[in-house]
């Protein structure tokens, strides 16, 4: 990059940070004070000279110290305090660049650092006024307006600091939340979409066998096909806004005519209140992935469902006599079934153990009070 490419870059970039506003260019309005003096005195031409330098040399440190917050920011206070005590003696409008100095100290990010730089610039100030016998038009402004300012900037840096802070927080729980809701979303498709397909492969199956044996069995098959398909795709629907919530109910009647057409034998007892609808949620997804499962890996013939509750916890076990084989797979937690399962026990604060003697066992514990 050229040397005016650079130039032209450092020219058109933003020279304050956008969170400090026009604020600090309004502040140079200050400088004003050098021209107090010229209202009872002439100055000489070296004297205006040496004012106008001092105002340049100024304003790169001034603009640059609003980008640093290390080393480099003292180094700034320190210039500035020396510019200010250089002028003492022929202009008491140096004591603004002792003011700047001052507020520069907010620049610190550690509000015991940036007043222990407030008091260093005081007392220096204070000191070489004393010494050097400056006078009380310099001394007087440069600690009076001095203190106030360097306060104030150092109250509003660590409150635009914490505010910043709490913005990038914000972000982050915002990221959070969509990252969790995108696998809230994706589970959910997960159980919606493997138990229907599951369903609608089984009667295909049912149906290609009844084709040529009995037509009515067949087509009747085929209509519950088209059925399954259809409030498959109302609920998945459902699932990407959010509502899904079927109800305990509904996934013990599709339970119940899943494991029929599969000719499992389901024996269930339901001996539960009103549950929470959080709680009745998380038992009616593993409710349908159990039944998911039993049908695409366990081989069974049989099925024990039992719900029931007391006054602290819901309690739901299901129980097959599949394989012992491919029960004791489906307990490596490797599926996306079992997972999703397992996370949405324990976002209720519950428990969930598999067990794989004679069959596979899944039992679920759920506190009540983890609804609310």
């Amino acid at each position: 990059m050229s040397v005016l490419s650079q130039l032209r870059q450092f020219w058109v970039a933003p020279w304050i940070p956008a969170r400090y506003g026009k604020a600090p260019l309004f502040w140079l309005l200050s400088f004003v004070m050098f021209g107090w003096k010229f209202l009872y005195a002439t100055p000489s031409s070296l004297e205006v000279g040496m004012v106008i330098l001092s105002i340049i040399l100024f304003l790169p440190v001034y603009l640059y110290s609003f980008w640093v917050s290390d080393w480099r920011a003292a180094v700034c206070i320190i210039f500035l305090t020396c510019l200010g005590l250089a002028w003492a003696r022929f202009n008491f409008g140096g004591s603004s660049f002792i003011i700047f100095a001052a507020a520069l100290c907010s620049r610190f990010p550690v509000p015991r650092n940036a007043y222990l730089a407030l008091f260093l610039v005081l007392f220096v100030t204070a000191l070489a006024s004393y010494i050097f016998k400056f006078p009380s038009f310099f001394w007087i402004p440069a600690l009076v307006f001095s203190l106030p300012s360097a306060i104030g900037a150092i109250v509003g840096e660590n409150l635009n600091r914490a505010n910043q802070k709490l913005f990038r927080n914000q972000e982050e729980i915002e990221h959070l939340a969509a990252l969790a809701e995108r696998e809230r979303i994706a589970r959910d498709l997960h159980d919606l979409l493997g138990h229907t397909l599951s369903v609608i492969t089984l009667k295909a199956e049912l149906a290609k066998k009844l084709f040529d044996r009995d037509s009515a069995a067949c087509k009747q098959e085929i209509l519950d096909i088209e059925q399954t398909a259809r409030q498959a795709l109302a609920e998945v629907r459902a699932a990407v806004l959010g509502y899904r919530a079927t109800g305990l109910i509904h996934e013990l009647a599709n339970a119940s005519n899943t494991l029929a057409s599969a000719q499992v034998q389901l024996t269930s007892r339901v001996e539960s209140d009103q549950l929470p609808a959080a709680v009745e949620n998380v038992i009616s997804l593993a409710l349908r992935e159990a039944v998911t499962n039993i049908i695409r890996h366990a081989q069974a013939k049989t099925c024990q469902l039992s719900i029931s509750q007391d006054k602290l916890f819901v309690y739901f076990q299901i129980q097959n006599d599949g394989l012992p084989n491919n029960a004791k797979h489906l307990t490596l937690d490797q599926g996306h079934g079992l997972k999703g399962m397992r996370e949405r026990v324990r976002s209720v604060g519950g428990e969930m153990q598999i067990s794989t003697h004679n069959g596979m066992q899944i039992d679920i514990r759920i506190p009540l009070h983890s609804s609310n």
